[in-house]
């Protein structure tokens, strides 16, 4: 006689087995009417500063290779004992990229604030958070 099996489940589905089929109570309530086109405007405002972010992105990292692919004495020039291409690339290029990821994200609410602020039905007040 083979032993009997046991079912084993995880503590997550042994959470949504008890719950049945009533809904989780922590689901954000349903959004009130939107403006789509100021949310239209909003979007491409965004998507703009995407595609410039990518243009100085490519930039930064493609010129960064190019000129270290231009001037490969970098890689044989040591300072403090690491090829002076590889501290390059650590003390410029990433603190550079940290700096476009901010300004990135800053120049993106910006355009947000801006919107919150033309609102006419809500005299520059926040959008309801609820």
């Amino acid at each position: 006689m083979s032993p009997r099996r046991e079912k084993l489940t995880s503590p997550q589905t042994r959470i949504a087995l008890a719950r049945g089929n009533r809904p989780a109570q922590h689901l954000l309530p349903i959004p009130g009417p939107v403006d789509t086109e100021a949310a239209r405007r909003v979007f491409r405002a965004q998507r703009r500063r995407a595609l410039r972010t990518v243009a100085l992105l490519s930039l930064l990292l493609f010129g960064s290779s190019g000129a270290l692919a231009a001037l490969p004495v970098l890689g044989h020039v040591r300072a403090g004992g690491m090829p002076l291409s590889w501290l390059l690339l650590l003390a410029g290029i990433y603190p550079l990229l940290f700096l476009l990821a901010l300004w990135h994200v800053r120049s993106a609410e910006r355009v947000e604030e801006r919107a919150e602020e033309e609102r006419p039905d809500t005299g520059g007040r926040p959008w309801p958070r609820s």
